[in-house]
């Protein structure tokens, strides 16, 4: 396993086949395990959504350290990098996800069986949208100024964000749905089908499965070429991306209902695509150190916590009164 420095600066790996078999063994016994830990319906505790958010966590930064024990530091930066956005933007997919399943009106027991599968669909889905991207930007560099450009653009609509556009995500996947079979109002358990006047009919899990899958690909749109600002290389930008995701369904029990204490997490984030937009679209003639872009996002989302967390003590009362 080999690792070398373009002269763009990112690093440039020669992955063999076995590298990416274990990459996608590990992904599926990682993902085995929790569908059987959450094989019965039931609501998770706050404790419980800790520490498995935790263990996600343990789980993307030790591959880093397999990253960097193989490919050496330039490619560990840029697998840190590229995990930190993809969670970063993810926490924006957590608050759909809590407005998708309060309109679909999903009790608590099944979200993890929906989530669970939307996640199996959104790691497939970006795995072809990070081939695609990777085989364009190495045939037209060009296409950096373009996705750059983009991104600049997806973060100034983040960064002016109304609470409505979120609420009209489940449409597309409802009327998509709706289209190929009829659609039960009723639950049935856990199951994603059931029998509605004797014909075979979607039970609202998988209604909510479709439209949580229409909205990671709308997310996966920005996210993608986000990562592809920090790295070049498939299997890294791939890695940090699956890991992130895998890690979304205890965040999303973690932190769903969170939303209005985190008041300036979506400035943070449009600030985070404004500025790997533009990094991207220089990144052709002038390539910014690895380690300062991670630098500055991380002081972003720390800033955008911290004064979410001030703002939401001083709308409690509970912020002591300055002497």
């Amino acid at each position: 396993m080999l690792a070398t420095t373009t002269s763009s600066n990112f690093v440039d790996l020669d992955i063999s086949l076995t590298a990416w078999l274990w990459l996608a063994a590990v992904i599926v016994t990682l993902l085995a395990i929790d569908l059987y830990r959450h094989r019965h319906a039931h609501e998770p505790s706050p404790r419980q959504a800790a520490m498995e958010s935790m263990a996600w966590v343990a789980c993307g930064l030790g591959f880093s350290i397999f990253i960097a024990i193989a490919y050496g530091q330039q490619a560990f930066g840029e697998y840190i990098s590229g995990y930190l956005i993809e969670e970063s933007l993810s926490v924006d997919n957590v608050f759909v996800w809590s407005m998708l399943f309060t309109a679909m009106a999903i009790p608590l027991r099944y979200q993890h069986r929906v989530l669970f599968w939307g996640i199996v669909g959104a790691i497939v889905m970006r795995a072809v949208f990070i081939v695609v991207g990777s085989a364009l930007l190495g045939q037209f560099w060009w296409l950096l100024v373009v996705f750059g450009l983009f991104l600049i653009y997806t973060g100034a609509k983040v960064i002016r964000h109304r609470n409505d556009e979120d609420e009209r995500s489940a449409a597309p996947g409802m009327g998509l749905l709706s289209k190929v079979m009829p659609i039960s109002e009723t639950l049935d358990g856990q199951k994603f089908f059931t029998r509605l006047n004797g014909r075979r009919a979607a039970t609202p899990l998988l209604a909510a499965c479709v439209a949580l899958s229409i909205a990671d690909v709308i997310f996966a749109v920005d996210s993608v070429p986000a990562i592809l600002a920090v790295s070049k290389e498939p299997y890294i930008v791939f890695a940090s991306n699956a890991f992130a995701i895998l890690g979304l369904r205890a965040m999303y029990f973690l932190l769903a209902n969170a939303k209005e204490r985190f008041h300036y997490l979506s400035h943070a984030l449009g600030s985070i695509l404004v500025f790997v937009g533009i990094k991207m679209t220089i990144s052709h003639w002038y390539h910014l150190n690895t380690y300062v872009s991670l630098a500055l996002i991380i002081a972003m989302l720390a800033l955008a916590i911290a004064l979410s967390l001030r703002l939401s003590r001083d709308r409690s009362g509970e912020h002591p009164p300055k002497h």
